[in-house]
């Protein structure tokens, strides 16, 4: 790999971890999240914000899990069943409708 891109991709993943830390600094407020009944937890904004952050992706996550099942049970299903088009027969010599552009 090309060590100029090597550099580069070092020095964007130190922007974004000294941008997330400054956020953490900045953001050391205590907040409170009422919830139903009564109920409400209090901690600082940088915990809050990646709570949720994490919720947000659990749920991602869970919303996708029926679609990559169903994926892969189609994919299963092609590897395993037979292939149609191998047991197709081959065109005859005399049906000119099955020649590509008459060849």
């Amino acid at each position: 790999m090309n060590p100029f891109f090597s550099l580069v991709k070092l020095l964007l993943k130190a922007a974004i971890f000294f941008t997330l830390f400054a956020f953490a600094l900045n953001n050391q407020a205590d907040v409170t999240v009422h919830f139903f009944f009564g109920y409400q937890w209090t901690s600082p904004l940088v915990m809050v914000v990646l709570i949720s952050f994490a919720g947000g992706l659990l749920l991602g996550i869970l919303g996708m899990v029926p679609r990559w099942w169903q994926q892969r049970r189609a994919a299963k299903r092609a590897q395993s069943g037979p292939d149609a088009s191998a047991n197709a027969a081959p065109p005859s010599k005399s049906d000119d409708s099955a020649l590509t552009h008459g060849v």
